[in-house]
């Protein structure tokens, strides 16, 4: 399983929840507590707004906690909105296209969790993407596959959290026509550089962890708390779709 950081408000250094916490993304990276994968050292990836419209990205194929430009990025760039993710591999190779967060003109999208049995309905879903997601189509990956079609959802006219969860339940469909037992878990966040939504689903009682953190400079959404102050955050509840 990936760990995973988005955050919104006030402009902030990225390095103030990626790497000064305690337990910090990067410390997830190496020691992840709420995860059955304790290591997630197959990639990592940044992505903020700025001033233009379309968001920057930053990623790796090496573990977050060995990457002194990492380092050296979060603690000089400042931004309203962005993402952190180190990433555990299960569906798609180690490889830079593969790791998160994706963009897609305006859009960013970070995911922990699986379709089960993937390998089994990927052509099939491919098949579903239009000539032009398709071609912007980078990586193998699940998650780059499910951010892609909800995309298309969105340009159809769907409201983003509206077309995310059709996505899901249209892929939860496919797996009970093919037979496929193993759950589809969901959480990931997904922005247009104003709103940010984020998700905690799945097909069994056993989504990914997520949590939320509100105070007076914005709200941090987490795949694990940061800190030891854990009053102060909120498990989201299995199910919740959220829009900030």
């Amino acid at each position: 399983m990936c760990r995973f950081v988005a955050y919104r408000g006030e402009p902030l250094f990225l390095e103030e929840l990626i790497a000064k916490p305690r337990h910090s993304l990067m410390h997830q990276s190496l020691r992840a507590e709420q995860a059955r994968t304790v290591t997630n050292g197959d990639g990592f990836g940044i992505g903020w707004y700025g001033e233009r419209e379309e968001p920057g990205v930053y990623r790796e194929v090496m573990p977050a906690w060995s990457d002194d430009n990492l380092l050296a990025l979060s603690g000089t760039l400042k931004s309203h909105l962005f993402f952190a993710h180190v990433r555990a591999a299960t569906a798609g190779g180690i490889a830079r296209q593969n790791c998160h967060p994706f963009r897609h003109g305006r859009y960013l999208f970070m995911h922990n969790g699986q379709i089960g049995g993937y390998a089994q309905l990927r052509r099939t879903l491919e098949s579903l993407l239009p000539d032009p997601m398709y071609a912007a189509r980078r990586g193998a990956t699940d998650s780059e596959l499910l951010f892609l079609l909800c995309l298309a959802r969105i340009d159809g006219g769907a409201a983003p959290a509206d077309a995310m969860r059709d996505v899901l339940d249209h892929t939860q469909a496919l797996m009970r026509g093919r037979g496929i037992e193993q759950p589809l878990r969901f959480a990931a966040v997904l922005s247009d550089g104003h709103r940010l939504h984020a998700f905690r689903l799945s097909s069994d009682d056993q989504p990914p962890t997520l949590y939320r953190r509100d105070d007076a400079q914005g709200t941090v959404i987490a795949s694990e708390p940061l800190d030891d102050d854990h009053a102060a955050w909120t498990a989201l509840a299995a199910g919740a779709v959220l829009s900030i």
